[in-house]
């Protein structure tokens, strides 16, 4: 596997070996020794997730309070962009943003350590995106920042108007969030 740093500490795009011929492909879409020598981490996922959404659909920013998760991602089907913001309170990077597309074709995947703020956006007809998570999903500790942030200001790359979740709509602001952890 091919691992590739981003801006923001410990995020990484994981490209995996394909091997291809005529009947297909085949790889390895997780091995747990390599992923933890490429992160330089010890990792135990709990959790799989698969969703599967239609053009224009944003999901997140996504976190948790308490029981952060470390999420593993990747598009099995169609085309996202993956988009990760640090808001670990102390962290150098705190507000910096990372965005890459995770497709079928493409096979690459994102590391999203726990204590990041995690969402995505369907850049084909239809996607399905694949997660494991580090903890499991704890409803009572679910927060999101909204998804069009101006001081945030992420370029989605939508062909149309943003298909949002209503938790998605009552998202609060990045500057509310910095106000909630004295940032602000």
């Amino acid at each position: 596997m091919n691992v590739l740093p981003t801006q923001i500490a410990d995020v990484y795009i994981i490209e995996p070996k394909v091997f291809g011929d005529e009947r297909g492909f085949f790889f390895e879409s997780f091995n747990q020794q390599q992923f933890e020598q490429a992160i330089g981490q010890s990792v135990n996922f709990v959790q799989d997730n698969h969703s599967r959404s239609t053009q224009n659909v944003v999901r997140g920013l996504h976190f948790q309070t308490q029981q952060a998760q470390g999420k593993l991602v990747r598009c099995a089907l169609g085309r996202v962009l993956d988009v990760a913001v640090d808001i670990r309170p102390d962290s150098p990077t705190f507000g910096e943003v990372v965005t890459v597309e995770l497709s079928a074709d493409n096979k690459r995947q994102l590391w999203v350590p726990a204590g990041l703020a995690h969402g995505f956006s369907v850049l084909s007809d239809v996607a399905e995106f694949l997660y494991k998570t580090t903890d499991y999903y704890a409803p009572q500790y679910e927060a999101a920042i909204r998804w069009d942030d101006p001081e945030l200001n992420i370029d989605w790359r939508l062909q149309g108007e943003a298909k949002l979740s209503a938790k998605d709509q009552q998202a609060i602001s990045f500057a509310e969030f910095k106000a909630q952890i004295g940032r602000g």
